[in-house]
């Protein structure tokens, strides 16, 4: 393996850990999504009342932009990434894993880890499955669909997720996350960061229908 292909995959090896360990199980004062869900759940008292919550919450968080870059050794990650765009992928991992916790998953086993991740990458999911080897039930690429996956599998789709993120970040130049101008591009930036993290709480409400373990 070349060098680069050895810094490459640090860098999605980094991605991956950083937006399970801080996007679903918290980090300091951040919560993890199970006690999103939790909190919501509390102030609702019911289920998709508490997701429209969750995500009327987190596409302020979107808006407003700078979410969790304060944490500690947040910004100083070895990933070749903007502080803003890991940002917006970690405040998106834990709005997804907030809405599957809601809906009765556990957020702690590795196949619901690995579709939360999935769940990020919209339509390329169905392909990086099939690349792995996993053929999704339904159409859906939640637990259901990653049941009885090996481990080993897991962690290549986690991979690949990672990888679509960081390529199609640098296809773009990062354009959208940019803040050239001041007042304009914080303006504009805020706004499409808005329209994804909607765009993605749909597709994580389509993939994680409640769990059917919990009927009865």
């Amino acid at each position: 393996m070349s060098e680069k292909d050895s810094q490459a995959n640090r860098v999605v090896d980094a991605l991956v850990q950083h937006l399970l360990r801080v996007g679903v199980d918290g980090a300091g004062k951040l919560p993890s999504a199970a006690e999103v869900a939790r909190r919501a759940y509390a102030k609702t008292g019911e289920t998709e009342a508490s997701i429209d919550r969750i995500v009327s919450n987190h596409s302020r968080m979107a808006a407003g932009g700078g979410f969790v870059t304060g944490l500690g050794g947040f910004v100083t990650l070895p990933v070749a990434l903007p502080a803003n765009v890991l940002s917006f992928y970690v405040l998106a991992t834990r709005m997804v894993g907030s809405i599957a916790a809601a809906r009765g998953y556990d957020t702690t086993a590795a196949d619901v880890r690995t579709a939360i991740l999935l769940t990020l990458t919209g339509s390329d999911a169905t392909d990086l499955l099939a690349k792995a080897g996993v053929a999704p039930v339904s159409g859906r690429v939640t637990a259901i669909a990653l049941r009885r996956v090996p481990p080993s599998l897991l962690m290549v789709v986690n991979k690949g997720v990672a990888f679509r993120i960081v390529v199609k970040l640098g296809q773009k130049g990062l354009a959208r996350f940019g803040r050239a101008v001041p007042i304009i591009g914080g303006l504009i930036g805020g706004v499409l960061d808005v329209l994804l993290i909607r765009r993605i709480a749909r597709k994580a409400r389509e993939q994680f229908p409640k769990n059917p373990e919990l009927a009865g």
